[in-house]
């Protein structure tokens, strides 16, 4: 009995410990096959020529895309299936087959496409850290993608490296297409563009079919909101010292905009680091030390004013006067040629473009602006007949037509400042809403279709005696000369860009000394302003006197704060 007793607790210690060696071994192998996965498995980046890359269950059949750039656990093991290579891969704590092509081990490399075509005309930069310009590339070309700086959260590339004429640089890929055809397109060939066509070039200012009019993405920043109705007096850089009055006639007049020079022709209004770099004469004659610009302006936003910087570009003497190399050049003396007393940059040289919006930048960085204002963005008027006898040059390096350089700078100047949250506003002559290019390269479309807010100059004293057929002078007749201009030409040309802009509009506040001489008092400035809105103008309006007149502003307050 005792024996059997010995013989069963044998049998039960030698079967715990078989049972106990299978538990072990079952453990050993999985730690074994543990240790095998980690070794064989390894973090990797999807990669595509597009935004996604699809993405295989376990019978190879596609059950879902994913982002380029998705960091993923890769199996190292290569499975083949119809001659196609694909790894296992773990993605959201699913597993999934994946393309060997569509995977790379470092995230520099997730950007698979080789070429790209330009679909609108491009600035081509020379590098992604500040806004020096390298060339341009026009619509249609072909481009090496090198590499990019930036993915998007949907897989968009921000900016491209690309190598174009053996030319290296950086480009924004929302100008790129993937194919020759479809960047030789224009944006709605059969509505928008065919109206454009067809107007071509009548006073050589350029062929309006030559333009953009693709949609431009217009930004609204939270911590930056524009007004939907902005009134505002203008400062010119002389009064800033002056501008806690201008804030106290804003408050008691209903004005909640001013706008403030930031650099005139012969008046800088501040010794701004961007002039320093690029045009010593306008550093050196700044009208105010930088501390009182900068806390006038100050002043004002803390007033609860929405700012707005002034600067004129293709109309500076003292650019011209330290570069006359980028000038507009009178061919039979050699210097830079006087137009009016005033020397005109070339509005076809990329130097002076950086000079302008640099200073813009700073001046939203630095000062504090919400919107930056270009004014004289456009070549001179009244040279047909010095063009025609070759007696002035632009120097037009890319030999462009007048209009296509002033609808790339505004390009250039929105898509660099709108990085710093402010917007951007341009100024235009009431002439340039009428239907053909101006010989001065201003055209409406082609500018509203890509900034923000676009300002016309309908001044009454502007046109002519008797223009659109009116039996009385026109600057005696404000309301009835405004409300045409408005309906019949901007609310008609707004209908034709795909992405219009905010139309703000100047008024005339000064009085008319032309026969007959017309004092422009309370009651003739809100028959301006109130033919502007009756015409569906509503994105209000900008008191244009230049000597900005505290006596003639506070003189017409009265029109400022009614109900249009």
């Amino acid at each position: 009995m005792k024996r059997k007793i010995k013989i069963g607790r044998v049998i039960l210690f030698l079967m715990s410990a078989i049972i106990l060696a299978f538990i072990c071994f079952t453990l050993v192998i999985k730690l074994f096959n543990s240790v095998n996965n980690l070794v064989s498995s390894k973090e990797m980046y999807v990669a595509s020529n597009t935004l996604k890359a699809p993405l295989y269950d376990l019978n190879y059949n596609e059950v879902e895309q994913v982002i380029r750039g998705t960091k993923v656990i890769m199996s190292q093991d290569k499975i083949i299936n119809n001659e196609k290579e694909y790894y296992k891969i773990k993605h959201n704590k699913n597993e999934y087959y994946i393309l060997e092509d569509n995977l790379v081990s470092e995230e520099k490399n997730v950007v698979l496409e080789k070429e790209k075509y330009v679909r609108t005309s491009l600035t081509l930069y020379e590098n992604i850290d500040d806004i020096k310009i390298k060339g341009l590339i026009e619509k249609g070309s072909k481009i090496e993608i090198l590499g990019y700086d930036r993915l998007e959260k949907d897989g968009s590339v921000n900016m491209y490296k690309v190598r174009y004429n053996e030319q290296e640089g950086y480009v924004y890929s929302k100008y790129l297409v993937d194919n020759k055809e479809e960047s030789l397109k224009n944006y709605d060939e059969e509505g928008i563009y065919k109206i454009h066509e067809k107007r071509g070039d009548s006073w050589g200012g350029g062929d309006a079919g030559s333009l953009d009019y693709y949609p431009y993405e217009k930004p609204k920043f939270e911590d930056n909101v524009m007004p939907d109705e902005v009134r505002a007096l203008y400062m010119n850089s002389g009064v800033v010292s002056k501008v806690d009055e201008y804030i106290e006639l804003a408050k008691k007049s209903g004005i909640n905009a001013i706008v403030v020079d930031i650099k005139d022709n012969t008046s800088p209004a501040y010794p701004a680091n961007a002039m320093k770099e690029y045009s010593i004469t306008n550093y050196e004659r700044a009208i105010n030390s930088y501390d009182n610009y900068k806390n006038a302006i100050q002043k004002i936003k803390d007033a609860g004013l929405y700012v707005i910087g002034r600067i004129t570009v293709f109309k500076d003497s003292y650019y011209s006067k330290d570069h006359p190399e980028d000038t507009i050049i009178d061919t039979v003396t050699g210097k830079s040629y006087n137009h009016d007393g005033s020397y005109w940059p070339s509005a076809f040289n990329r130097d002076v473009w950086e000079f302008n919006v640099k200073l813009a930048i700073e001046s939203v960085t630095e000062i504090g602006f919400n919107e930056i204002q270009f004014d004289y963005v456009r070549f001179p008027d009244r040279v047909g007949t010095l063009e025609k006898e070759g007696k002035i040059s632009y120097n037009n390096t890319y030999n462009e037509e007048k209009a296509q350089a002033i609808q790339r700078f505004v390009m250039y100047a929105c898509d660099e400042i709108h990085k710093y949250g402010a917007y951007v506003s341009i100024d235009v002559f009431g002439e340039s809403a009428h239907t053909y290019v101006t010989a001065y390269g201003q055209y409406w479309a082609a500018i509203s279709n890509i900034a923000d807010v676009i300002s016309g100059m309908p001044y009454p004293d502007h046109f002519g005696k008797y223009d659109y057929g009116f039996d009385k002078p026109v600057w005696t007749i404000p309301y009835d000369l405004l409300k045409l201009w408005g309906e019949e030409f901007v609310m008609e040309r707004q209908k034709e860009t795909a992405t219009p802009a905010v139309v703000r509009t100047w008024i005339q506040t000064y009085d008319t000394y032309k026969n007959p001489k017309t004092i422009y008092d309370a009651d003739m400035v809100s028959k301006e302003i109130s033919g502007l809105y009756d015409a569906g103008l509503t994105g209000g309006f900008m008191t244009w006197n230049g000597s900005s007149s505290l006596s003639k502003y506070n003189e017409v307050s009265d029109a400022f704060g009614r109900d249009y």
